[in-house]
């Protein structure tokens, strides 16, 4: 289980996260939404380690994680999918897939097999470069690099921004996989609110780097939180 606790974040000094708290459980999604601006990226990179924050506790499974860089992050388990894919252009999907060894030991350094299980596409096109792939298939191997370290959280940052609808269908039915096997607890940052809303069993709405709802799926009436997310 993942837990946030009262997280403040600056940058430079303007604070951007006001005392944010967060839960994430295996074999769930957490949505957090919100406009554009209200602090949902800045969330995830300070959870990923790739922002200090200023105050506040992250922990997994009840150990508190300190302030973790973003190495000291994967070991712990945490997995980060950027906004904009960030994969490697010159390289085969082999080879980033391979890019992701780099929080392994030397003796867990291998492609899991059910990767190409979630993401055939990928099997067929390994030693295709990543720059001549589609959008879709990028955002594809991006979740499948994060996931080659077998995470105990996957946070994921706009998967769908820019992505044809089939591939969005693809990439909804794997994470919907993922919760299934009950192991992995996943934060999605998701602007397309049907997505989100269809995948996630509780959601964090953010306004102005602050909390503005939380709460479990049963407990949200839809276009309460539609209203709460555009405004």
């Amino acid at each position: 289980m993942l837990e946030v606790q009262d997280l403040t974040l600056r940058y430079g000094q303007s604070r951007i996260l006001h005392g944010i708290d967060l839960v994430a459980l295996p074999g769930e999604v957490t949505a957090v939404m919100g406009m554009n601006g209200v602090g949902k990226t800045s969330l995830l990179k300070a959870i990923a380690g790739r922002h200090p924050f200023e105050a506040g506790a992250i922990r997994l499974d009840g150990r508190d994680l300190g302030r973790p860089s973003a190495a000291q992050a994967a070991r712990a388990g945490i997995a980060y999918v950027p906004q904009g894919r960030e994969i490697f252009p010159l390289l085969t999907v082999q080879e980033n897939l391979e890019a992701g060894f780099a929080c392994l030991p030397r003796s867990r350094r291998e492609v899991p097999p059910e990767l190409y299980d979630l993401f055939p596409i990928l099997e067929t096109m390994r030693h295709r470069r990543g720059g001549d792939l589609s959008g879709g298939q990028q955002q594809q191997l991006a979740i499948a690099r994060a996931l080659v370290t077998r995470p105990r959280v996957l946070l994921l940052d706009e998967p769908t921004e820019g992505i044809q609808p089939s591939i969005i269908k693809d990439i909804g039915r794997v994470i919907e996989r993922l919760c299934d096997r009950g192991d992995i607890a996943i934060v999605l940052v998701e602007q397309f609110f049907d997505f989100a809303y269809g995948l996630a069993d509780r959601f964090v709405a953010l306004d102005r780097g602050a909390v503005k709802l939380s709460a479990r799926k049963p407990e949200v009436v839809r276009e309460s939180l539609l209203a709460a997310v555009s405004i």
